[in-house]
């Protein structure tokens, strides 16, 4: 069947969590420029406006929410309202995240509970809430998760933060086989070092461990990156707008690296 045959005229519809900057911008745009509606979320209501503005200007279709995706409820009334203003949904990308640099031994249980109640949380109650949607709706759908390179390798000074994205991981593989008679796959994506507000403040919380200056944890760390150069957002949105086609219709339970050539397995 041609793709025109299994999409039919109805426009697919995408929510995008922590969409107000950075990957989740890039993402919610390049999911626009693909034709689909797009619910643009963030914690930040004002960022979150303002990308679904820059994509109506250039002439696709989007609504904005404000959400906290640690809150369970927010993430249900996000799918909701997506379902209401935009006429479903196809595709949830739980981009939304936070980063904290410290010492394993350094980490309080405020801090613990704030990194897993965001970066595990918010996947679990995006994926429930798009996956019940999806179910109603009867055909099928996309669920796409934010993990990291640091989901697949414990870096140090990251510690909380690299276990809370092997949790997207294992998150991503129990959906996929529990979703998959539904024909909802469950995929993830993994970036590296990308040029964005999060690595800036990394950036700055490596240093007071490394001795180093602003720009400079940055500069060793990317070093590593095979291919010579930070990636950008729109490098993360490209894959994820692959994960989010018919394309990826026989990928599920996966979460690759898109890092530049950073970590290889």
């Amino acid at each position: 069947m041609s793709r025109a045959g299994r999409e039919g005229t109805q426009q697919r519809v995408a929510v995008v969590t922590g969409a107000g900057r950075g990957i989740g911008a890039a993402i919610a745009k390049r999911l626009a420029a693909d034709g689909l509606a797009v619910m643009v979320s963030d914690v930040d209501v004002r960022t979150a406006a303002e990308t679904a503005k820059a994509i109506t200007d250039a002439g696709g279709r989007a609504e904005s929410q404000g959400a906290d995706v640690a809150d369970r409820e927010a993430c249900f009334a996000l799918v909701a309202e997506a379902r209401e203003e935009l006429g479903g949904i196809d595709v949830m990308v739980s981009n939304a995240g936070i980063a904290q640099v410290k010492t394993l031994l350094e980490v309080s249980p405020a801090d613990l509970e704030h990194m897993l109640g965001v970066n595990v949380g918010g996947v679990l109650w995006c994926l429930q809430a798009a996956a019940e949607a999806m179910i109603e709706q009867g055909r099928g759908g996309k669920i796409i998760s934010a993990s990291s390179i640091a989901g697949h390798q414990g870096f140090d000074h990251l510690g909380h933060y690299s276990a809370s994205k092997f949790a997207v991981r294992a998150l991503t593989q129990a959906a996929a086989k529990e979703l998959a008679p539904h024909q909802i796959t469950v995929n993830a994506y993994c970036p590296g070092i990308v040029g964005t507000p999060m690595w800036d403040e990394i950036d700055l919380g490596l240093g007071r461990y490394l001795g180093t200056g602003q720009g400079e944890a940055l500069a060793q760390y990317s070093q590593l990156i095979a291919l010579g150069r930070v990636q950008t957002p729109e490098d993360v949105a490209s894959f994820v707008s692959y994960l989010a086609s018919h394309d990826a219709d026989y990928m599920t339970g996966q979460a690759p690296m898109i890092d530049g050539g950073i970590v290889m397995v």
